[in-house]
């Protein structure tokens, strides 16, 4: 049974209960804050594993509430919400969010990417020294990367995004934060160049680049390392 603590903030009573009801049937511990103020005060006070914050609360806005926490919270927040514009998204994960998830959404979505980012949260070991699914390796020491068994070369840009999107598997990086970290500070706009190198490295690496399930496009935002979970050997 899962021990993890996650708190919900949101201001609509049926949906706190219906995710109370999810989340503690998979073992989680639950608690509830009804808006954005209560929600920081409980944020401090039952240090909560997890975060489920929806934007839409009656006291505060849920980027504000989110900007708060990021001042002292360290741990993911998952983002429930309505708005879905690529301007909306990115604002959220630029913002601090670990990822969102687009109302109405699934049960088995939502504990997903729970799950994803209490792994991410919860890893304390040292740094994997592979990423391994059934097709895709990656050996981070080596710079080898092998699909389907058989070693693919990959340019060094390419690399350099492929490596960046599996150290953050399960969860989407914006366009933005993906130049920056690659390109650098002053980059952030050139998205163009971005999707050339990842329409490259698809064809090196998806079973059918046409239609990519590695690495997923989330539309106007960013990517997504889809193929989970990795199995990790630690060195």
């Amino acid at each position: 049974m899962n021990q993890a603590r996650i708190l919900i903030v949101d201001d609509e009573i049926q949906i706190r209960r219906l995710l109370r009801r999810l989340l503690e049937s998979e073992g989680y511990q639950t608690v509830e804050a009804s808006n954005g103020k209560q929600g920081l005060q409980l944020a401090a006070a039952s240090t909560p594993d997890l975060i489920l914050l929806d934007l839409s609360l009656g006291d505060m806005d849920g980027l504000a509430v989110l900007q708060d926490l990021r001042k002292w919270f360290q741990r993911p927040v998952i983002v429930l919400t309505i708005r879905d514009s690529d301007d909306d998204k990115v604002a959220l994960l630029d913002g601090g969010a670990d990822d969102f998830v687009t109302k109405p959404f699934s049960n088995e979505e939502l504990l997903a990417r729970i799950r994803v980012a209490l792994r991410h949260a919860t890893s304390t070991g040292p740094v994997a020294a592979e990423f391994t699914t059934d097709w895709l390796t990656i050996n981070f020491e080596k710079r080898q990367v092998f699909v389907a068994g058989q070693e693919t070369h990959l340019t060094p840009m390419e690399y350099q995004i492929l490596t960046l999107l599996a150290r953050h598997s399960g969860r989407v990086l914006t366009q933005q934060q993906i130049l920056k970290q690659i390109w650098g500070p002053g980059h952030e706009q050139e998205a163009g160049y971005l999707r050339v190198y990842v329409l490259q490295l698809r064809r090196k690496i998806e079973r059918d680049s046409a239609r990519p399930a590695i690495i997923v496009t989330e539309p106007g935002v960013g990517y997504r390392l889809k193929e989970l979970p990795p199995i990790t050997k630690e060195s």
